[in-house]
């Protein structure tokens, strides 16, 4: 048996994931209350994880999620993060821990606000509650 071949058998029985390679970039733009998505390794991490590449809009949407823990990386542009009803400024390299039940969005300022959004376990839709 080849060895990669072997591997991904002893992965199996053992119930682990494949490693997979994305291109998140490559991902198309999903909807979502902080603008558009582009969202990855949901099933390949077997619900553990998730990866989204987050486009965030100007009229970004109040919401929260009763199970799923979020942390949002601002890899460009600058802005605010509304945590329960509190600003604070963003900008390139800052990171927000976001537990689950925590009303919070994001609040691009002059230019684009793009994000990186790690989600555990990973993103269910149904776990999505907006904010009026």
């Amino acid at each position: 048996m080849a060895a990669g071949v072997q591997d991904q058998a002893q992965r199996a029985v053992r119930g682990q994931a494949s490693a997979q390679v994305v291109r998140l970039t490559g991902l198309p733009g999903i909807a979502c209350p902080c603008g558009t998505a582009r969202r990855a390794f949901a099933e390949a991490a077997e619900g553990r994880a998730s990866l989204h590449l987050v486009e965030v809009k100007q009229d970004s949407e109040r919401h929260y999620h009763q199970r799923l823990t979020e942390i949002y990386y601002v890899l460009s542009g600058d802005g605010q993060m509304e945590i329960d009803g509190e600003l604070r400024a963003l900008a390139p390299g800052d990171a927000v821990f976001i537990p689950p039940g925590v009303v919070h969005r994001a609040i691009p300022g002059a230019a684009p606000m793009t994000i990186l959004n790690f989600v555990m376990p990973a993103f269910d839709p149904v776990d999505e509650w907006v904010v009026e």
